[in-house]
């Protein structure tokens, strides 16, 4: 019972190594199929190309081609169509076609741009990478504008407009006499305190409330007076400005309404009666008291 056969093996023997997978083909790694690679690494005159463009699944051959030639020139180089028909062997029309799928798919842009003799021309920018733009991917930048354009340009900018100036009070009744007073006690606060010079702008602004001003029966010394006392020590950025505060925020108010005096009764001199010479107050010499007008008598003729 305890007799072995010698001629079992002793123990399940492993698969061997090389036919762990029966249905590959013997001759597999002898005789790969397809592509074989013969690379040698590149160290000068080359491109890195993209396999989105060289593998593009929608390009033809032809574009793809034409892509990879245009992205190995240098900038400047002519690509036009006359240019490159010429270089290969395929028609005009064969490479406008090309051309347009590249555009198509981003590969080429084609702006229009306006040189500085005025003309416009058309410029043709190679992406490596579409969908992406940077310093990396411009092969093209804009030609700076003339000096002379850039000079008409910066004359034709208006200069930023100023704030307008507040609002001041506004006379009730306007005249050139009293319009012109306004204006020379404006022009006088010059010699009272320097920072106060306006021009012409801001005293025409001003003039109607110095003018509401005169017409409550002040007088231009007081006006004048309250315009430039406490005035701060700091440089004043906008005189104009402080006094049309100053008027509107210290305007006075109107002067109580006076009912005018009644006429006094005119005196006429004193003068005799030609009638009864009798005294009495007469305009014109040579006429008669009122007894004797009532009396009609006639005036007595000298003989």
């Amino acid at each position: 019972m305890d007799t072995q056969n010698p001629s079992a093996p002793p123990h399940a023997q492993s698969r061997i190594t090389g036919k762990n997978h029966p249905r590959r083909p013997a001759h597999a790694k002898a005789h790969p199929v397809g592509v074989i690679h013969d690379n040698t690494r590149h160290t000068t005159r080359f491109t890195v190309i993209g396999n989105h463009l060289a593998q593009h699944p929608h390009l033809s051959g032809l574009a793809i081609g034409l892509a990879v030639h245009i992205q190995s020139l240098p900038t400047g180089t002519p690509v036009d169509i006359k240019t490159l028909a010429a270089r290969f062997p395929e028609s005009p029309a064969r490479i406008a076609a090309a051309l347009r799928e590249l555009e198509a798919h981003g590969y080429l842009r084609r702006p229009r741009e306006r040189t500085e003799s005025g003309r416009i021309v058309t410029r043709t920018v190679s992406c490596n990478q579409p969908g992406r733009s940077g310093s990396a991917t411009e092969t093209h930048k804009a030609p700076k504008p003339s000096a002379r354009r850039a000079a008409t340009t910066a004359s034709q900018q208006k200069p930023p407009r100023r704030a307008a100036l507040p609002a001041v009070p506004q006379p009730a009744y306007t005249s050139p006499t009293l319009l012109q007073t306004a204006t020379e006690v404006l022009a006088d606060l010059r010699r009272h305190d320097p920072r106060l010079l306006l021009s012409t702008t801001d005293t025409a602004h001003l003039a109607p409330g110095i003018a509401a001003w005169l017409e409550r029966d002040l007088t231009p010394t007081a006006l004048r007076h309250a315009l430039t006392s406490d005035l701060p020590p700091d440089p004043l950025r906008r005189p104009a400005a402080l006094l049309a505060h100053r008027l509107t925020a210290q305007l006075p108010p109107l002067p109580p309404w006076r009912t005018p005096d009644e006429p006094s009764p005119v005196l006429h001199p004193l003068r005799n009666c030609d009638g009864c010479d009798r005294g009495f107050r007469s305009p014109e010499p040579g006429a008669r008291c009122r007894d004797c007008r009532e009396l009609r008598q006639p005036i007595p003729t000298n003989t």
